[in-house]
């Protein structure tokens, strides 16, 4: 980056984290950090996407499109559906009982081992995710600075960390008003500047992208062993989000600092109604990338740290060979630029599927030789195109963006965490007549102590797929149970305590044995799936032990 590009990035990240201790600074009460009821719906609904929106959206899902194109969009379907069930059935009950966490409303329905063990649920899979999101932003700043990536995940862990203690939610929120004015701006500059750069018109950049395959945001296919269509959105997609907005801390938090019910739920459908179009905004941006990267060179691998095998002779082969591709593919490009002939298509279809072969045998090799460079580089499509072809002071920006992004998810992870590590088990069980100034001082020192759990994760992360799949993947394996538990809850009363958590118990194995298995390819079966499988399981097994348990005791 250039001395400009620093200048702007400093600035806006300090200004962010200057505004959000300032605003919060007279933070001096444990309810006040961990949730004041203060903010209008405008706020709610930004704070909603602010948490959602982490360095991994606009770091890993323009690389998602790139690879795969619009079809990820279908993933959010679902969210329009859980928000206006969430708005109707579930928020009323939450601010009725005025909980600090949807945890509390288990205890009154279920019982304290009930609530624990739930929270317990919410603290592992948060935890994880954590951790995954301060290691996405860690990726970039290795990238840039050449810097170690655990020193990178340690230094800003720890930033973020810092920074969440000061100022609490009050902070959280403050600070997200002006991460999502930042993040609006430099993504509608990145998509006008790609726009500028292509060597084609708007009509033939989708002509061309979608002959690619790349312009298919439906697919209305069943198949349990397909990610993405419109079946596993609808159902698997609204029952994660159902559980993600309706039982996780995280985002359970964000609309509860409402003033009202009335702001929550236009908060919430707020959220509901433009997180889709952005989603499809951020994709479309990856497409625009791959149709820029068909007129200019790219590396084989996107990860720089491949280049350490330029040498390898494997490796230098396949690069002869892709470059060799690229230049036959330039020349096709051009003469169907002139004709848009189905023939030439059809030759161009083939090169790059070639391409794609390319690819993969790079990761191959990389893989073999030299398996501590991470191969997959989805994440890096992005950030490379950011830094190789965007002006001074715009990759500034829109590494602002991506690190404001960040800031904004790993705060609100880190807040919802000691929320409910205080309130469901700290000051439930082990300190419940203590001083405000008490639970203050616990809720910050548990703020720390996730954090410091948090970069322990980040340290030790893989890029699984690419981090957009990875944080979907963890809340998956949980989500389902989760949501199983508080269905249970709103929409069984007869069942009890005991049979509900006996569920929990037997559910959440089967759920994990059952990722476990498709892992390892015994099974066919995509995460989304996991979410409704886990939450109709619980219902259905906690049914059965109820019934049990009864005959007994007649």
């Amino acid at each position: 980056m250039k001395q400009l590009d620093w200048i702007v990035l400093v600035f806006v990240l300090l200004f962010i984290v200057v505004y959000g201790i300032y605003k919060s600074r007279q933070v001096k009460t444990s309810e006040s950090f961990l949730g004041g009821k203060t903010n209008p719906w405008w706020m709610v609904g930004l704070g909603i996407m602010a948490t959602q929106a982490s360095a991994i959206t606009f770091l890993s899902t323009p690389g998602q499109a790139y690879n795969d194109g619009l079809g990820f969009v279908q993933f959010y379907f679902g969210l329009p559906i859980a928000m206006v069930i969430l708005c109707v059935w579930v928020l009323p009950k939450f601010f009725k009982m005025n909980v600090l966490t949807a945890y509390e409303y288990l205890e009154k329905r279920f019982g304290l081992s009930t609530r624990i063990l739930t929270a317990i649920l919410f603290l592992i899979q948060r935890g994880l995710a954590a951790g995954i999101t301060i290691f996405a932003p860690a990726i970039i700043l290795s990238t840039i600075l050449g810097w170690n990536l655990i020193f990178t995940n340690i230094l800003i862990g720890g930033l973020v960390t810092i920074y969440t203690i000061v100022g609490g939610t009050e902070a959280v929120s403050q600070t997200q008003k002006q991460q999502m004015i930042v993040i609006f701006i430099g993504m509608f500059l990145a998509f006008f500047l790609i726009l500028q750069k292509l060597p084609l018109d708007l009509n033939d950049a989708l002509l061309y992208s979608g002959s690619m395959g790349k312009i298919n945001p439906v697919n209305f296919e069943f198949d349990l062993n397909n990610r993405y269509n419109i079946w596993s959105a609808f159902l698997g997609g609204t029952f994660l989000f159902l559980s993600y907005f309706g039982t996780d801390q995280s985002q359970v938090q964000r609309y509860l600092t409402g003033k009202s019910l009335k702001e929550a739920r236009l908060g919430l459908l707020f959220n509901g109604l433009f997180k889709i179009p952005m989603q499809f905004f951020i994709l479309f941006i990856g497409v625009m990338v791959f149709v820029f990267f068909q007129f200019e060179k790219t590396p084989l691998n996107f990860n720089p740290l491949s280049q350490k095998l330029q040498n390898n002779t494997e490796y230098k082969n396949l690069n002869l060979e892709f470059e060799k591709n690229f230049d036959l593919k330039e020349k096709k490009i051009a003469e169907w630029k002139n004709g848009h002939s189905e023939k030439v298509m059809s030759e161009l279809k083939n090169l790059h599927a070639k391409e794609a072969e390319i690819r993969s045998n790079a990761k191959k090799v990389i893989d073999k030789n030299a398996p501590d460079i991470e191969s997959n580089d989805k994440d890096y499509v992005f950030i490379y195109y950011i830094l190789h072809y965007l002006p001074t002071g715009i990759v500034g920006l829109l590494i602002a963006v991506i690190l404001s992004a960040a800031m904004s998810s790993t705060s609100s992870e880190l807040n919802a965490l000691a929320t409910t590590t205080v309130v469901d088990i700290y000051k439930r069980n082990f300190a419940p007549n203590i001083s405000d100034k008490q639970y203050l001082n616990a809720s910050r020192f548990f703020t720390l102590m996730w954090g410091i759990v948090a970069v322990f994760f980040a340290v030790n992360a893989s890029l699984f797929e690419n981090l957009i799949q990875a944080v979907n993947i963890i809340g998956s394996l949980f989500y389902g149970t989760i949501l199983g538990v508080f269905a249970i809850a709103f929409l069984f009363p007869k069942i009890g305590g005991k049979a509900t958590m006996r569920s929990i118990l037997i559910v959440e194995p089967v759920i994990i044995l059952l990722y476990f298995l498709d892992f390892k390819e015994v099974i066919e079966l995509e995460f989304l799936w996991l979410n409704p499988i886990g939450c109709l399981l619980m219902i259905g097994v906690a049914s059965l032990l109820e019934s049990v348990m009864r005959k007994r005791l007649i």
